[in-house]
Formats: structure tokens, sequence, C-alpha cells
């Protein structure tokens, strides 16, 4: 795969999952512009795309507020003058069982998981139609396809980007706009290593391969998505997931 000289903006990149995609993205050869609400973060996270040889831009990224989405969008321009990949990755959980749910955990969710995807989507779409090219890719989730306990916000935000993913993808393919998701399933972070033994041993009974997933493993498959080798693929929601759910 090479992306030398393609322009890539990820969100929620100053750890985890936004990271891994990042340096992944810059390994062959993409410059990012990163953002997230953690800019000290996002700054670690530009400097080890720096030692890869690449251009970074640290970005200051509220992605549940459209103006802030516009701002950082317009330095991403100011800065290169395009943008060829937009990766929706920043997202968060406020879990509850849907009875007791908080309707500010239910906002709070959706705001940053849909709304914020949409908005970026939203952000970009104008310039990709003008230079009729462009890769959009969204995180979704295993659970937004299988299902899960206790997360119903989570999971309709992660289910609405499916649906958004599958709009875009019919709006905007004559353009030469790819669009496109990733469902990750059960996913090795310092979240998880803190859940108690039989928590995960259940967790991994529940996957054919036998192993929870990494970062990387989700990387690749963006950068899989977001190079020519995946030209002719849209409006697809990519399992990464370990056999957990199969289509």
């Amino acid at each position: 795969m090479n992306l030398q000289g393609r322009v890539a903006l990820v969100t929620g990149a100053a750890q985890g999952i936004g990271r891994a995609i990042a340096l992944a993205l810059a390994e062959v050869g993409a410059d990012i512009a990163g953002g997230d609400v953690n800019l000290e973060g996002m700054e670690a996270t530009a400097k080890e795309i720096e030692a890869l040889g690449r251009k970074a831009l640290a970005l200051k990224l509220d992605v549940s507020d459209p103006a802030s989405v516009r701002e950082a969008v317009g330095k991403v321009y100011e800065a290169w003058q395009k943008i060829d990949i937009l990766v929706n990755n920043a997202g968060i959980t406020k879990d509850g069982l849907a009875m007791r749910l908080k309707r500010e955990d239910w906002d709070r969710v959706l705001s940053i998981n849909l709304d914020g995807t949409f908005h970026c989507i939203q952000a970009v779409l104008p310039a990709m139609v003008k230079q009729r090219s462009g890769r959009i890719i969204s995180i979704a989730s295993v659970v937004a396809q299988a299902g899960n306990v206790g997360q119903a916000n989570y999971i309709a935000s992660k289910a609405g980007i499916i649906g958004l993913t599958k709009a875009v993808a019919a709006e905007v393919g004559s353009r030469g706009i790819t669009v496109n998701a990733v469902a990750p399933g059960f996913i090795a972070t310092a979240m998880t290593e803190n859940l108690p033994a039989p928590v995960k041993e259940r967790m991994l009974s529940l996957i054919p391969l036998g192993r929870m997933g990494s970062d990387v493993d989700i990387a690749r498959g963006v950068r899989f998505l977001a190079s020519d080798e995946a030209s002719y693929i849209t409006g697809h929601v990519l399992n990464i997931n370990g056999g957990m759910f199969m289509q």
C-alpha cells in the first residue's frame, strides 16, 4: 500500500485505536492531521508520526461541536489544501440499562459518536466532491450488529454510523468517494485490561480465534479501506472481530 501524497484527518487520535490508525496511515506515506479533545495526547501522537518521517498536525477537536469541526477542518486545508482521507474514530461510552439510562448519558454518547461523525463527514464532503476523490472510514462496533446488555446508547450510535455510512456512500459514489465502516470486536485496550477475569473469559469464549483483537488489527483494516486496493469497495462494513459475529 502506498499513501504517499495523501492527507488524512483522524479523529480521536490521541490514544488507543485512533493513535494506531494515525500511525498505520503514516507508515505508508500519508501526512496526518489528528484531532482530539486531549490536545496534549494528540501532540504526543504527532511526534510519533513525525518520527516516521511524515508531517503531522495536532488539533484540539470536539467532534460534537460543529464549530470546532469546521475550525479544525479549516486548519487542515490551510496546511495542505486538501483532505484525502477522513477517519471518524472519536467516541465514548456511558453504559447503563435502558430502563435506567440517564437522558444526559444518552444525549452525550449520541452527540459524540453519531452526530460527531456526521459533522466531520459534512465538513469534508464539499472539497472531496470538488476534487472527485476521497476515502471516508468510520469506526462502528460489533455490538451495533449483535447487540449487548447495558449499551443502548452506544449501540444506537454505532448502528447509526452504519446507516449513515450506507446513505452517504450512495450519495457520493459517482464523485469517486468511497464511504465505509469498520466494526471492531473485543479489542485489548487499557479499559479491557481492568475487566475481571471471569468477564474476560466469557468474552473470549465467544471468539473463535480465541484472542482479543489489538488496535493494530483495526488500524490495518482502516489502512486497507483508505488505499487504492479498496477503490471498488463502498457502503461496506468490515468486521474485524475474530469471528465473534459472522454475517
